[in-house]
């Protein structure tokens, strides 16, 4: 027994965290070492026995405070991180990144899009079948901003400008944009990524709807053939000679020269044109291509339209505001007033260069007669 308990007292006995239940913690334990220095059996046993339940004791409170510290800690990061998104940031790993915390409050701000004509080509109702989506957001009447009141600023534009929400796009409507030599250029200092929107449709019809406008606020106005053509007197035996092209019916229809000073300024890419023509007999196809190109979610589709054979035109199943079917308006689907068939091929005859020339310039060939 001597001898075992003076080789006991040489030998240092080391303690591995008493608790198993965690290996991670098995590794961090400290290391006791003691030594046993009683003389005799009775007392070497009690000392032996009061140093490992000591070892036991701060292995155990160790254990505690290792998985004490390990919940604070937890408990902090998850404070951390949750007021972190408070202030707009994110944790990831050991660094802060600041995260895009979306407008929740409306603000009015410059148009994302422009439908800048044609006039009498279905521009109010591609507008009214925008305003089905739940992204867009369009000014209530014609501005004339770019046309009529660009002295009076940007800011004076912007407050025309519907409130919007961010991701929502923000639109106005003015057809007589199309045709201002200076639009162009007042437009793209605005935003030269803006996106425009264009409806066109058969020139001839195109004139003959400007005139039934016309002719239904001034009843005295004269007949379609008689300001469309010069010389037109075939009450007096004469023969129409030739287009009037000065006449702001028939010239709206040469599409190609406001075309081409739009392109100038802006890239193909930013500019769609849309068939009024499919507008009218397929309203859904033409809004699917305008959502595309706006960068929207497909939401307006053909459940939203139905034909109103009386009218000859689509009108509106439901919409955010209204949900009850109904149609644009009274002026919409007025009918045309008779007009000589010779005109009408004389009309035909002028335009075909020209939307020759539009189709080159556009890339798309809409088969008018």
């Amino acid at each position: 027994m001597t001898k075992m308990r003076a080789q006991l007292q040489n030998f240092p006995l080391f303690i591995f965290g008493a608790n198993q239940r965690n290996v991670k913690l098995l590794r961090a334990a400290p290391r006791y070492c003691f030594r046993i220095s009683s003389r005799s059996p009775l007392s070497f046993v009690f000392e032996l026995r009061t140093r490992l339940r000591s070892a036991f004791t701060d292995a155990d409170q160790f254990s505690f405070n290792y998985f004490s510290l390990k919940h604070h800690v937890s408990n902090y990061k998850s404070v951390s991180r949750r007021f972190a998104a408070l202030l707009g940031y994110s944790f990831n790993g050991h660094t802060y990144m600041r995260l895009h915390k979306p407008n929740l409050v409306p603000t009015k701000k410059l148009p994302d899009a422009l439908i800048i004509g044609v006039k009498k080509c279905g521009t109010r109702a591609l507008l009214e079948f925008l305003r089905l989506h739940p992204d867009v957001r369009a000014a209530g009447s014609e501005v004339h901003f770019f046309d009529k009141f660009y002295h009076k600023g940007f800011e004076w534009y912007r407050d025309k400008m519907p409130p919007t929400l961010e991701g929502q796009i923000t639109m106005e409507k003015t057809p007589s944009y199309w045709v201002t030599r200076s639009a162009p250029r007042r437009v793209y200092a605005m935003n030269p990524s803006v996106k425009l929107l264009v409806v066109v449709r058969d020139p001839v019809t195109r004139a003959i709807s400007d005139y039934t406008q016309s002719a239904s606020k001034r009843p005295s106005l004269p007949r379609f053939e008689d300001l469309a053509l010069v010389n037109s007197t075939v009450n007096w035996g004469g023969v129409w000679s030739i287009v009037d092209s000065s006449w702001p019916p028939v010239r709206l229809g040469i599409y190609a020269r406001p075309l081409r000073r739009w392109l100038r300024r802006f890239p193909r890419s930013r500019l769609l044109l849309i068939s009024g023509e499919r507008l009218v007999v397929d309203p859904a196809f033409e809004m699917a291509r305008v959502q595309d190109f706006l960068g929207l979610k497909l939401v307006i589709t053909e459940k939203h339209f139905y034909f109103n054979s009386t009218k000859g035109f689509p009108c509106l199943l439901k919409s955010e505001s209204r949900p009850t079917p109904h149609c644009l308006g009274k002026t919409k689907g007025r009918n045309h007033p008779y007009i000589d068939p010779v005109a009408i091929e004389r009309l035909r005859e002028f335009y075909r260069p020209y939307n020759e020339k539009f189709y080159e310039l556009s890339g798309t060939n809409f088969e008018w007669p």
